[in-house]
């Protein structure tokens, strides 16, 4: 079956500048904007089927970026396969102060000294490596922000949490070497999603111990159940609810996994996504008194 011409074979699937396909003549300004095509930033389009993900739009960001600039922070995350970045939010790059970029839509463009060193490849992408991912996460975002993304990229074994903190310590001089030491302070690589990071590290700074990540409860050397976050010694434990919980087969199962636990005198509190994004502070409230009237 005949190609069309509005569809050339040599650009399916892929990203490409709008001005040198024209100059081509692959195709022309008016085919450009049919529906055939999608702008992902200025002068940079793709194959309308390609499904387009923050990822993918990584990949097509390297068309418009300097040479020594590259993905960073959160897209660099989202590059290594972790963190939760929506499909339409701006890319971070990370320019040298020495290059110039001007703005571009779709892109949030930080400027600071970077070495050569710390620049990376990934699928033939440009991005920052991971100690100096976690450098950048660490003065762009809140603290619980940047710990929740640390500790994805330190569960998935992108990223050693010593080799961070060896970097904070040599940069303690610098400004951000405090803000990174914190944030590998309050990292924890069992951590198993980003909300459960954010709710730990709410926790530690309301003054409260601690938690253990991932507990396991064992009766008589038996499995019981293994619990979000855990103070063994009161057998207190928490657990976040998220979206997953919505699917009753799941849920099922988890009500039954913490019946077993209650059965070893446990004390088990939920948090929905609701209750931490609205009314995080009731719940320190409830989690302190529970502490404080189940001591060891």
């Amino acid at each position: 079956m005949p190609v069309s011409p509005r569809r050339p074979p040599e650009l399916r699937g892929r990203f490409f500048r709008g001005s040198e396909v024209v100059a081509r003549g692959l195709l022309t300004r008016t085919q450009l904007r049919s529906k055939a095509w999608r702008r992902l930033f200025r002068d940079v389009y793709v194959d309308a089927q390609l499904a387009v993900t923050h990822r993918t739009r990584c990949r097509a960001a390297r068309l418009v970026l300097p040479p020594g600039a590259a993905v960073a922070g959160r897209s660099a995350a989202a590059l290594f396969g972790v963190g939760e970045v929506r499909v339409d939010e701006p890319i971070d790059v990370l320019v040298p102060t020495a290059l110039r970029l001007g703005p571009v839509a779709g892109l949030t463009v930080h400027r600071a000294d970077v070495t050569v060193d710390e620049i990376g490849s990934h699928a033939s992408i440009p991005v920052t490596t991971p100690r100096r991912t976690c450098w950048d996460l660490a003065q762009w975002h809140p603290l619980e922000d940047a710990v929740a993304v640390v500790d994805r990229l330190a569960s998935a074994g992108v990223v050693r949490l010593d080799d961070v903190a060896d970097l904070a310590r040599a940069r303690l001089g610098i400004r951000g070497g405090k803000r990174l030491l914190r944030v590998i302070k309050f990292a924890d690589p069992g951590a198993e999603s980003m909300p459960e990071s954010r709710l730990r590290v709410r926790i530690v700074q309301a003054g409260l111990p601690r938690p253990v990540t991932q507990f396991v409860v064992e009766r008589a050397g038996r499995f019981i159940a293994r619990v979000d976050l855990a103070w063994p010694e009161h057998r207190v434990a928490v657990e976040y609810d998220g979206l997953w919980h919505h699917d009753p087969e799941q849920f099922h199962r988890d009500r039954r996994r913490l019946n077993r636990l209650l059965g070893t005198d446990w004390l088990v509190l939920h948090v929905t996504a609701k209750r931490l994004r609205d009314d995080v502070d009731g719940f320190l409230v409830e989690l302190r008194h529970a502490l404080a009237t189940r001591r060891p």
